[in-house]
């Protein structure tokens, strides 16, 4: 997740500077909900950036993927075995490994002094992190999910406490998280259903996906094709939702004529009981995300 999150700002970045070099209409390149601002002072945008890594391999990994994101891509400064370091030449810290483990290292928690750190792990309550780290560093949580990569990802981050860098640390996170797709500030509470429905959710998303292409194929259609136009449909019909606002149930309406072949597929589909399996799933996996991070029962 921190290298799909990387890779987006990168990418968002890249974009805006091709665009502010050569003005053309681009909304297939990016179409998130949330648009980054384009007024806010430069304080707020990311201008360094160092991705930290545990090993070697893994170093060497990330810097071919770097390397051909672009010249904003090879300017990404990976670290290794060095968090602290890191840490503390940064203003800005996202934490997506083990908290207990990154957050006791020796000079840690100096190197957070003062620093803004927002946590994408899932579980693991603001409460948890303010315990392992210094009174002086704000904590917030987000919760991204991996269409981030591509710039079409959800993103729910932690309102925030009232502070003197308040309206600089919302603009920051903004321009991180909705540069990657849609942004939205939810009271933590509602972290664990947001991890079930937008972290979860692609993984949901694909197994409806991937049945409707093999219905596709069942009835004669090459898989390739079938896979597409089942991918294209279910796009189209989220954007409809998202950018006219157009509620599920009134597209479902539209495209129902009576004694066709929609709803006579809707109604196989209730027969199985579809809508009350995929609500429960997130149901499932809210409760599992809300164990996720606590200390195991004995």
């Amino acid at each position: 997740m921190g290298v799909a999150i990387l890779s987006g700002v990168l990418a968002s970045l890249e974009s805006k500077h091709s665009i502010n070099s050569h003005p053309q209409p681009k909304w297939e390149s990016h179409t998130p909900g949330t648009v980054t601002p384009q007024t806010l002072d430069d304080d707020s945008l990311p201008s360094r950036f160092i991705a930290c890594v545990s090993r070697e391999e893994s170093a060497k990994k990330l810097g071919a993927v770097f390397f051909n994101a672009g010249s904003l891509g090879r300017s990404v400064e990976i670290v290794c075995a060095n968090n602290v370091q890191a840490a503390r030449e940064s203003n800005v810290v996202i934490l997506w490994q083990i908290a207990s483990t990154i957050l006791s290292e020796p000079g840690m928690k100096d190197a957070l002094a003062g620093k803004l750190l927002i946590s994408i792990l899932a579980g693991v309550t603001i409460a948890q992190l303010e315990a392992m780290v210094g009174p002086s560093t704000r904590v917030v949580r987000a919760m991204p999910n991996t269409p981030c990569k591509i710039r079409e990802g959800m993103t729910v981050v932690s309102t925030l406490a009232p502070s003197d860098a308040h309206d600089l640390e919302r603009e920051i996170i903004l321009n991180i998280f909705s540069a990657i797709g849609r942004c939205r500030f939810l009271e933590e509470k509602h972290f664990d259903a947001c991890t079930a429905l937008s972290g979860s959710g692609p993984a949901f998303a694909c197994i409806f996906l991937e049945a409707m292409a093999d219905g596709g194929v069942m009835m004669g259609l090459p898989r390739a094709e079938a896979l597409e136009l089942a991918a294209q449909t279910l796009q189209g019909a989220a954007r409809m939702t998202l950018q006219a606002g157009t509620h599920p149930a009134q597209l479902k309406d539209a495209v129902t004529t009576p004694g066709g072949c929609t709803i006579a597929g809707l109604l196989a589909m209730e027969d199985g009981r579809v809508r009350s399996t995929i609500a429960r799933a997130i149901q499932v996996a809210t409760e599992r995300a809300s164990e996720l991070g606590q200390p195991a029962k004995k």
